[in-house]
């Protein structure tokens, strides 16, 4: 049987609720899953690594990628951009390897939007609370405290685009959310439109049983 097209995994979350490390899991799971390296024009943290981590560019260079359409999907946030590169996640798509993405509302809503969108496989992870929300973002200690309320503030406004996936999932237990978000990916791997092969297979079952009934 032909192998099925990849999947286009979309995780997204406000800051904190989880997404990143469950996105890690996912790969610690599955190696054959890929991560979206994206684009940013923001500067590189401590232990960051171009290419690997993020590609790292001037503005310039990303709203030239931006205007010749080099961009599977692009934001602006806290005052950086962020994009996905279209090339290699449709070389991926092509050859049956799975992408994921660990992506705001924005960019989900374009890459679902975009001409990959039948591969794409949407969830939004929920913090079990607010207060434990801002506990994680303060546990973190990647940012000031005036980035931390500015992501507090920002957090509504993510959850509030939640029912434009198709599933989300309260992070109260990372554990059990990984195993859920398993499932979720083993089911969609095996829905039919995603396994090009069945028809030839039952076309294959049907010469036989033709021969095998004259």
């Amino acid at each position: 049987m032909s192998a099925r097209r990849g999947l286009l995994i979309i995780l997204s979350s406000p800051s904190g609720a989880g997404k990143s490390t469950l996105a890690r899991g996912l790969r610690d799971w599955d190696p054959t899953i890929r991560f979206s390296v994206s684009a940013t024009t923001r500067p590189p943290r401590t232990g960051e690594v171009d290419g690997q981590d993020y590609y790292f560019v001037t503005d310039e260079t990303f709203r030239r990628q931006v205007k010749d359409g080099e961009m599977l999907e692009h934001a602006r946030v806290f005052g950086n951009y962020y994009g996905s590169p279209r090339e290699p996640v449709a070389r991926s798509v092509e050859i049956g390897q799975d992408v994921l993405f660990d992506i705001d509302w924005q960019g989900a809503d374009q890459i679902a939007r975009s001409s990959l969108r039948e591969q794409v496989l949407s969830i939004f992870i929920l913090p079990p609370s607010i207060h434990e929300l801002r506990r994680r973002l303060i546990q973190r200690g990647q940012d000031s405290d005036e980035v931390i309320e500015a992501r507090m503030r920002k957090s509504w406004d993510e959850i509030s685009h939640w029912q434009g996936y198709d599933y989300v999932l309260v992070n109260d237990d990372v554990t059990e959310t990984q195993d859920r978000l398993r499932a979720i990916i083993t089911a969609e791997r095996l829905r039919l439109p995603r396994q090009p092969g069945i028809g030839r297979h039952v076309t294959k079952l049907q010469d036989e049983f033709e021969e095998t009934a004259g």
